[in-house]
């Protein structure tokens, strides 16, 4: 198996998967694509969504290295943020970041995500259980700087 923006095959079985999700509400992943093109370099996804009291889910980004520095990752990750507060009632949306994984990190710090200190041990990685950053926004954080997302990310939309 390849990556998903390299080889056919993985990105078949990736869309199909992610299209099981959507169907189901427990996921939805975008695609980010080369603007004018249809290369695929990046995928923007929230996962991990509870229902009931909790009424939250996960974030998760990664983005072409070739591609990075242009944006292209915070923008996107405005987008499901919009997406799980405005269009599937979410109320808290959470973003975890290996702390050596700088490019991610400074992606939830453009978009004001609030951080709520290391969690250790948080998730296993390749077979080693890595400390994480958890960055948060709540709806009413979301609310309070629409506009300035909208202006900055989503470009007026």
């Amino acid at each position: 198996m390849g990556y998903p923006e390299e080889d056919r095959a993985t990105y078949n079985l990736r869309c199909d998967a992610r299209d099981r999700e959507w169907q189901t509400g427990s996921g939805f992943a975008m695609g980010i694509f080369m603007p004018d093109e249809r290369r695929l370099i990046g995928e923007v996804s929230l996962s991990s969504i509870q229902r009931g009291p909790f009424q939250s889910g996960f974030v998760g980004y990664w983005i072409d290295e070739a591609c990075a520095g242009n944006g292209y990752a915070p923008e996107a990750t405005a987008a499901i943020l919009a997406f799980a507060f405005e269009q599937i009632g979410l109320h808290r949306v959470e973003v975890a970041i290996v702390p050596r994984n700088r490019p991610s990190r400074r992606v939830a710090e453009k978009l004001g995500l609030r951080n709520e200190g290391v969690a250790v041990s948080y998730l296993e990685i390749d077979g080693r259980w890595e400390d994480h950053v958890r960055y948060a926004i709540t709806v009413e954080e979301w609310l309070a700087r629409r506009g300035q997302y909208v202006g900055e990310w989503l470009g007026g939309h």
